[in-house]
């Protein structure tokens, strides 16, 4: 029974031609896209930019009505993460990060990377992973930081944020590249440009950036042989083309955020400053502490207590607590005001237990500040809390307006063009324009190497803004 079933869940593949094990429909793998898709959208948000979120439409649904799954509902969309990544979704979702625009230099790299993604959903290789149950599920909330026993406890991201982190084999990322080559050559582009983005992916991975944007190349290993092997593949003469616009899509991307956003949260010393929230927090030495777009956590060096800050979708205070108490399942106490000097709004305390059985204590804010509801909440085991309550509750007092001008209104890094005027190396070039970011980071952001000659009408990214309140 079990041979009969497997066999009759494989099919052929049309783009690759391999019969593949799938125990999924195609309906139901655009309708696991749609849901996830709908999570990684909120959880990480897309950039405001509806001009340059239409181009990338608009080129990866040319190249996708150029594969050979073109009825797929194919969507594209453009995350505002400064981490360089990209990524598919089962039933033609599709996700570039700011990050990676910032590094493309043509309309061609553009296309090399929409390829390669496109490829993977072609293959159904998404498919091929949830129906060989090797999905991990896991989300973007407190797990992320902490300890195993907190997993499912204070989630702020949908299940479906797990497929973010599906991952491929050797073969299946080969496959993707195969498809990538056969579908930005279609419509023109020049195969090289590929091989480029991978040289320019290997290279950030040694700068001291590299630590900040580990997710492309964990998830699509060895970029240097994987450029070798598109080189080959050109001169073999297998594909062909000459379409770079490199012009038209830099202008695409001038103005573009570059780097973290300090607007959504940036760390001095051991206080955190949001100027979208007008808010800031101490929290205890020590911790490690991760902003995300839709909140704050802080975890222990130990990771047995943790603090977590997010907006609230509710109206009011009441209605968060009663949120929280009801979708927790805990068991709390009446509420009370929060204590001044803090920002008004209710307080409860409350016990619980994991999904691992451990069981758990903690305090909950929530707190009514410029016409928004926040939740704050700070937690650690039964067994620890009496250690921790007194640091947990200075933390929680540490949350005030944020009234410095120069924090309210500091703004992001930004990429602007600059036309070389006359011949030039970078260094050069980087002392006549400065930008914010180190002579290396620059070369790369521009494809270059740090001792490379400018020709005269090029037009070269630079960073600029951002400095430090």
């Amino acid at each position: 029974m079990v041979l009969v079933a497997t066999l009759s869940g494989c099919v052929v593949n049309p783009a690759t031609g391999q019969r593949q094990i799938s125990l999924m429909g195609e309906a139901t793998e655009i309708r696991m896209g749609a849901d996830a898709d709908r999570d990684i959208s909120e959880a990480m948000g897309v950039v405001a930019d509806p001009e340059l979120q239409a181009y990338i439409q608009a080129l990866g649904g040319a190249m996708a009505a150029e594969s050979e799954r073109p009825h797929l509902p194919w969507t594209f969309r453009v995350l505002d993460d400064p981490i360089v990544n990209a990524f598919a979704l089962p039933g033609g979702y599709i996700y570039l990060t700011r990050g990676i625009l910032a590094h493309f230099n043509s309309e061609a790299e553009l296309a090399g990377v929409l390829g390669h993604e496109i490829g993977h959903v072609t293959a159904r290789h998404g498919v091929q992973q949830v129906s060989r149950a090797q999905l991990a599920q896991i989300g973007l909330g407190v797990g992320a930081i902490l300890a195993p026993e907190w997993a499912g406890v204070l989630d702020v991201a949908g299940a479906g944020l797990g497929l973010l982190f599906l991952s491929y084999g050797r073969d299946a990322e080969r496959e993707a590249d195969d498809l990538g080559l056969r579908y930005m050559t279609r419509l023109g582009y020049d195969p090289s440009a590929m091989a480029e983005t991978f040289e320019t992916l290997a290279r950030t991975s040694r700068t001291e950036e590299g630590a900040r944007i580990p997710s492309f190349l964990s998830t699509h290993p060895d970029p240097l042989s994987r450029r070798d092997r598109i080189l080959a593949a050109i001169a073999a003469g297998s594909v062909e083309g000459d379409r770079v616009a490199r012009d038209p899509y830099l202008d695409r991307i001038e103005g573009l955020v570059y780097g973290p956003d300090p607007r959504r949260g940036f760390m001095r010393g051991n206080t955190l400053h949001h100027p979208e929230w007008a808010m800031r927090m101490s929290f205890p030495e020590g911790w490690a502490v991760q902003i995300q777009r839709e909140g704050v956590q802080a975890a222990a060096a130990d990771q047995s207590a943790l603090l977590l800050l997010s907006l609230s979708s509710e109206a009011s205070p009441q209605a968060a607590r009663a949120a929280f108490v009801r979708d927790l399942g805990v068991t709390a106490s009446a509420p009370s005001p929060v204590p001044a000097p803090s920002l008004s709004g209710e307080e409860i305390s409350f016990r619980g237990e994991t999904s691992g059985g451990v069981r758990i204590r903690g305090v909950a804010r929530f707190l009514f500040h410029e016409e928004r509801v926040f939740r704050l909440v700070a937690m650690t085991t039964e067994a620890g809390w009496d250690a921790r309550a007194a640091g947990l509750r200075l933390a929680m007092n540490s949350v005030r307006p944020e009234t410095d001008m120069a924090i309210l209104g500091v703004e992001p890094r930004r990429i602007r063009l600059q036309v070389v005027p006359e011949a030039m190396d970078l260094s050069t070039f980087q002392a006549r324009y400065p930008s914010s970011i180190p002579l290396r980071e620059l070369a790369i952001l521009n494809g270059l190497e740090p001792g490379a000659t400018l020709v005269p009408g090029v037009r070269v990214k630079r960073v600029v803004g951002g400095d430090s309140p």
